[in-house]
């Protein structure tokens, strides 16, 4: 069985910095970097390219509303088109420092609100798929699995990698992608027992993907637990691109 790793990076701006970077990269197979607008500003955008290129970690755009004051995470009213405009000018700009950097860009990921509302609005969904769409049909697009998001994707013809998170508790079966204090992340017990339920669940045969933060607390004490956890489970790890074809075909129960 084959996994990826990912990782939201890039994501400190001026004189703020924020998350694990450089102690994350080198146990992840997949990096999701800040394109400027939720976090990340140019220089640190051309430095998590380069770090992502010198450990070998696919690269992905993670694409946010803009709102650095609240790190992208309020769900602030957001028109179909104000998507697609934010997304498609975030992966141009992560594009800029890919190509320059001498690597390909694998994926996008929305992040935060942005990622939610997506997951949940058919008229947003359609909007992120047509940014990704329209800039290269051969991006891998992230999304919760059996999401709304999900099923618009496949229905744009993009591949999807379908994700659970290590680090965000689940109610219900639904991620709590904002309740990220140490309480509701847990240890790494709970951060292990979490990932293998999500895994062994309802939507475990689609997931191709687990996400650990990097502004965790903890995170690259986490990781390495959960990366031990995943590998006495009888998987390896490789990002999507260099998954079989037919593992990245979306399944048909949505």
């Amino acid at each position: 069985m084959q996994i990826d790793i990912n990782c939201d990076l890039g994501e400190s701006f001026g004189v703020y910095t924020y998350g694990a970077d450089t102690e994350m990269m080198p146990l992840i197979t997949s990096a999701n970097i800040a394109c400027g607008a939720h976090g990340g500003d140019p220089t640190v955008m051309r430095e998590s390219v380069e770090l992502a290129v010198a450990q070998g970690v696919a690269i992905g755009a993670h694409v946010g509303l803009d709102d650095r004051a609240g790190f992208g995470r309020r769900e602030i009213p957001t028109t179909p088109q104000e998507a697609y405009d934010l997304c498609l000018y975030q992966i141009g700009a992560l594009e800029a420092f890919v190509r320059v950097g001498g690597a390909t860009m694998q994926h996008v990921k929305p992040h935060g609100a942005l990622y939610m509302m997506a997951n949940r609005d058919a008229a947003l969904a359609d909007a992120v798929c047509r940014a990704v769409h329209s800039w290269s049909p051969g991006l891998l697009l992230y999304v919760l699995p059996g999401s709304v998001l999900h099923q618009r994707a496949v229905e744009h013809g993009l591949q999807v990698v379908p994700e659970v998170f290590a680090d965000r508790p689940y109610v219900d079966g639904d991620v709590q992608m904002y309740s990220r204090s140490a309480e509701f992340v847990g240890d790494a017990h709970t951060v292990v027992t979490r990932t293998l339920t999500q895994l062994a669940g309802p939507h475990g045969d689609q997931v191709r993907t687990v996400c650990l933060h990097s502004d965790t607390a903890g995170a690259p004490a986490l990781l390495p637990a959960l990366r031990a956890a995943l590998i006495d489970a009888g998987y390896s790890f490789v990002a999507p691109h260099a998954m079989a074809s037919s593992d990245l075909v979306p399944c048909s129960q949505l």
